[in-house]
């Protein structure tokens, strides 16, 4: 636990470092805390703060820069009032937001606001595209050979997806025929999961191979669902080469754009912010969440129809503005499902 005097020169510390980037002295900081401290109590403090693991010394300087533990402490207890303060940045994103946010197709509006997200922040946009409904229209087996199966998947919107099954059972295009017939009286409409469910309670009723068949075919609608969601739109990779902390680092540059190229890695980052509500904040370096101890990720899920469907955020350095990422990413997350939403 820390006393109001050292949350306070705390939290000048990390604003004035996020605000210069160059390590913060004892005299900069008696001056940027307006407290009426002598340089060797304030020298005490820091030196109680470095020991606590918030603050690091580096071996060029006498000054001191905050650590992952100690961004975490001011983004959690130091940054709500001014997180709250929407109103001074909803005119620049709303402006921004009307000339590239058109509702007409959702694949477009991913993409302008990741170059949203990227533009108002100066660092990387990330959007994750909506999860498709595991709904089918309609499913229909084909033959293909000795126990290999073709299923065919038509979603409402009439997207295509096919996928081949191997089988234990060789079936015969007339019990593929039943089972397409089966599948399409009882079940058309319904979601993947839905069906998975009711088929447990009717399994027993249905002919072995053909409840065999159609469970194969649900397996096969939650890979193509699954394969689906995978798809991130990113914008901005090149902000990074501009970044202080990054930008004389080639190793760490490139390790950040494998991060962008293989994108799995990136799905994973952005996968807890799905499960939550709200903004969140990962920091470089405090747990396994961002695997690069430069890097900062603040993320919110969107909704469209009041489901949550994807998540969006801005990925740059450990020392960003949160207050402002904060307002970037909760604006033009409800923004972003205000254009997909039909309601």
């Amino acid at each position: 636990m820390l006393d109001e005097r050292a949350k306070t020169l705390l939290k000048a510390l990390v604003e004035r470092y996020i605000a210069d980037g160059t390590p913060v002295g004892s005299r900069t900081l008696s001056r940027a805390s307006g407290l009426e401290l002598s340089p060797a109590t304030i020298r005490n403090v820091m030196a109680d703060l470095e020991d606590l693991g918030l603050i690091a010394s580096p071996h060029t300087s006498a000054g001191r820069i905050p650590t992952a533990r100690g961004y975490r402490l001011f983004v959690d207890t130091m940054l709500t009032a001014r997180a709250l303060d929407v109103q001074s940045l909803l005119p620049e994103i709303a402006s921004s937001a009307r000339e590239q946010l058109h509702p007409d197709q959702p694949q477009r509006v991913i993409a302008h606001a990741a170059h949203l997200l990227s533009n108002l922040s100066s660092f990387v946009g990330v959007v994750t595209a909506p999860k498709k409904a595991g709904v089918f229209h309609h499913i229909e087996f084909l033959r293909l050979g000795e126990k290999r199966v073709l299923v065919i998947l038509v979603a409402p919107d009439g997207d295509v997806q096919n996928r081949v099954i191997f089988t234990a059972h060789d079936y015969t295009q007339g019990e593929l025929i039943e089972a397409t017939n089966y599948l399409n009286t009882h079940y058309a409409g319904l979601s993947i999961e839905a069906v998975r469910e009711r088929l447990k309670g009717e399994i027993e009723v249905l002919r072995g191979e053909i409840a065999t068949l159609m469970q194969a075919a649900v397996q096969a609608g939650s890979d193509v669902l699954a394969e689906s969601t995978e798809q991130v739109v990113i914008s901005g990779e090149r902000n990074l080469l501009s970044v202080q902390e990054l930008g004389h680092d080639m190793g760490a540059l490139r390790k950040l754009f494998d991060l962008f190229e293989q994108k799995t890695q990136l799905m994973r980052l952005l996968e807890g912010s799905s499960r939550a509500e709200g903004v969140r904040i990962y920091i470089g370096g405090e747990s396994r969440v961002v695997p690069f101890e430069e890097l900062s990720v603040v993320s919110a899920p969107y909704e469209v129809d009041g489901q949550i469907v994807g998540t969006l955020g801005v990925i740059g350095p450990t020392r960003m503005p949160y207050d402002r990422m904060i307002q970037i990413v909760d604006i033009t997350a409800r923004l972003v499902g205000n254009a997909l939403s039909t309601k």
